[in-house]
């Protein structure tokens, strides 16, 4: 943890040193693991001639939105490493929820499967319906999931809040 502490220093000056941003985009990187969610965020694209930062449609695994960077034709050193820090911030968060966002969804099914055996039901009904909870149940679910997470996700929002740009590169779990 105190390692990442100078990185975080260098990212706030690097925020405070821009207030904005030739043209060219970032490209999306995303190097995945075979134990986490899949990291390739949204095909979409824009336009060739953007000058601008561009926000893309929610990914299908974090429910964030990709950002696309733009990259001024004369970026300075300093330009660069704030792109590549929010860059590197952006990989993080769509990695984190992804995986996250995984986690939960089959820790439900799970739950919900446990439930219906425990009254005797099937997963789907005669009619082919899905059976499903009633909104107490699942409340125990949802309770049981965030008491199982709270230090998973109190370790994220430390990360995000201490440096306001929020940089950092591993999770409790990573």
């Amino acid at each position: 943890m105190a390692a990442l502490r100078p990185r975080r220093r260098a990212l706030l000056r690097l925020c405070r040193a821009f207030s904005s941003g030739g043209c060219q985009l970032a490209p999306e990187r995303g190097g995945e693991r075979r134990d986490a969610a899949p990291s390739r965020v949204s095909r979409f694209c824009p336009p060739r001639k953007s000058c601008h930062d561009w926000i893309g449609p929610p990914d299908k695994y974090s429910n964030l939105r990709p950002v696309h960077f733009y990259i001024p034709e004369n970026e300075s050193p300093l330009e660069q490493k704030l792109r590549e820090l929010r860059q590197e911030t952006q990989d993080w968060n769509q990695q984190f929820w992804a995986n996250q966002n995984l986690t939960f969804l089959k820790e439900k099914e799970k739950f919900i499967d446990s439930r219906l055996k425990a009254k005797g039901l099937e997963l789907r009904a005669e009619s082919g319906q899905k059976a499903t909870l009633n909104a107490e149940e699942m409340a125990d679910f949802y309770k049981q999931f965030l008491s199982k997470n709270f230090q998973k996700h109190m370790y994220y929002n430390r990360n995000v809040s201490e440096a306001g740009c929020s940089v950092t590169t591993a999770s409790p779990d990573q």
